[in-house]
Formats: C-alpha cells, sequence, structure tokens
C-alpha cells in the first residue's frame, strides 16, 4: 500500500501491488512489478487488457502482453471481423504499433527496474483452467510465467525469434 498523496494522508491509500510480485533483477536492482505494470496499461491503452512482467535473475524485465482485441482490430482493418487473437497480434500494423509503445515507454524509463526492454505479444488468451486467472478476474503472474515459459525463454534468447518486440529508445 501507498498514500495516494504523500502531502494529504486524508486521501486514503491505494494499492501498490503485491510484494510477492516483486523481483531482483540479475545486477541486484528491485523491480516494483505493481507500479511497472500500472504503467504498462496506462501507456499502452486501449490497446491492452493487461501484461505480466518477467526478468527475475535476468538482465533486463520483459513483458508478456495480453492485447485487448476489439482495439488492435482497428490497427487492422482489412482484417475479417472473426481473425482469431493470432492473427490479429501477428499483423505487421499491430506489431509496429506495439514496437512504438514500448519504444516509448522505454524512452520514458528511468532505469532498469522499469525499463521493458522485450515483449511479446500473446497469442493465446489468459486459461482460467490452468490458473492464469483467479476467480475475481485478475491475473495470477507466477501462473502465467510458468505455464508459458518457453515464451519467456524466448524473450531472453541471444537471437530472439520474430515474435518478440525490442524496445528502440524515442
Amino acid at each position: 500500500m501507498r498514500f495516494i498523496d504523500p502531502d494529504d494522508v486524508n486521501k486514503g491509500l491505494l494499492f501498490d501491488g503485491r510484494l510477492t510480485e516483486d523481483f531482483k533483477l540479475a545486477n541486484g536492482t528491485w523491480v516494483s512489478v505493481g507500479p511497472l505494470r500500472a504503467s504498462i496499461l496506462s501507456h499502452f491503452a486501449p490497446f491492452v487488457r493487461d501484461a505480466v512482467i518477467a526478468g527475475l535473475d535476468r538482465d533486463y524485465v520483459a513483458a508478456i502482453i495480453f492485447v485487448d482485441l476489439d482495439s488492435c482490430r482497428l490497427l487492422a482493418p482489412e482484417l475479417p471481423k472473426e481473425a482469431p487473437l493470432a492473427d490479429v497480434v501477428r499483423h505487421p500494423a499491430v506489431r509496429a504499433h506495439f514496437e512504438s509503445l514500448l519504444g516509448s515507454f522505454s524512452g520514458k524509463s528511468t532505469g532498469s527496474s522499469n525499463r521493458v526492454a522485450r515483449a511479446v505479444l500473446a497469442e493465446e488468451p489468459p486459461s482460467l483452467d490452468a490458473g492464469e486467472i483467479t476467480d475475481k478476474g485478475s491475473f495470477n503472474q507466477r501462473a502465467v510465467l510458468d505455464r508459458r515459459a518457453a515464451l519467456v525463454e524466448q524473450l531472453y534468447a541471444a537471437e530472439p525469434p520474430a515474435q518478440v518486440l525490442r524496445a528502440q529508445r524515442k
């Protein structure tokens, strides 16, 4: 928890993420997942539904981004209305838009703890059955990272596949 306004405690407290989600990068820098996730959601709005942050004992922060399908479809109007999620997130216009957003997000970062160096757009929605979403509708970060471990490895590959977006500072 943190104060909504540190200068006026009467404004109350704000949920600031779960401590169990926070982690250290390989260089010992703490990453506060809650505030970073909130920044991503704000910066990438309305094109994201949620983001899962990776980087435990790694050299940089990366993210699995779950897109807002309806908003992303607007970026690729030539696709059929019924186009599946994978086709939408693979579309060059959608990828270019997210790469641009990732670059501008990276450009405003202040250090390794809040700079997302790489991201991937999830081609499969989160699974309630696999525990990726809780009964309350929030994402279970650990379950997503565990279930999608191969995707996380792609984010950290020396030569990542084409689906991995790389931040170019803007």
